[in-house]
């Protein structure tokens, strides 16, 4: 799997949630381009997406859940507190960083953020112009 997909585990989804809440759940993750299913023959279940994917997804669900704060959310709020850096736009992550060290080489930027030399020359060029 790439690094950019985040895994959620979701224990006794089905124990916490009811069956038409799950259902819902995986229509809606599809539409996200996120996947919801259980693992092997377990009770457990887990939620696969990219970060931009998770949140919109969570938020959509958020929208038709009747708890507000029902499991499904606070486990995937939990995972995206601890990726808030895959949240943020390549090219504000690379100004965000310029800006907190510009002694910066483009080679550390491009290490550090796995962009490409055009990216990083792009950014250092709108440091320079502001």
């Amino acid at each position: 799997m790439p690094d950019s997909l985040i895994i959620v585990s979701l224990p006794s989804l089905l124990h916490r949630l009811e069956r038409a809440q799950v259902e819902h759940a995986k229509q809606l993750s599809q539409e996200y381009h996120c996947t919801l299913k259980r693992v092997r023959r377990s009770r457990n279940w887990q939620l696969i997406g990219a970060a931009p994917n998770l949140l919109s997804f969570v938020e959509a669900f958020r929208h038709h859940a009747i708890n507000e704060r029902c499991f499904l959310c606070r486990k995937v709020d939990d995972v995206l507190s601890q990726h808030q850096d895959k949240l943020e736009p390549l090219e504000s992550k690379l100004i965000r960083l310029l800006k907190e060290s510009p002694e910066m080489t483009l080679h550390q930027l491009m290490n550090q953020t796995r962009c490409s030399i055009t990216q990083a020359r792009q950014a250092r060029f709108k440091i320079e112009d502001e």
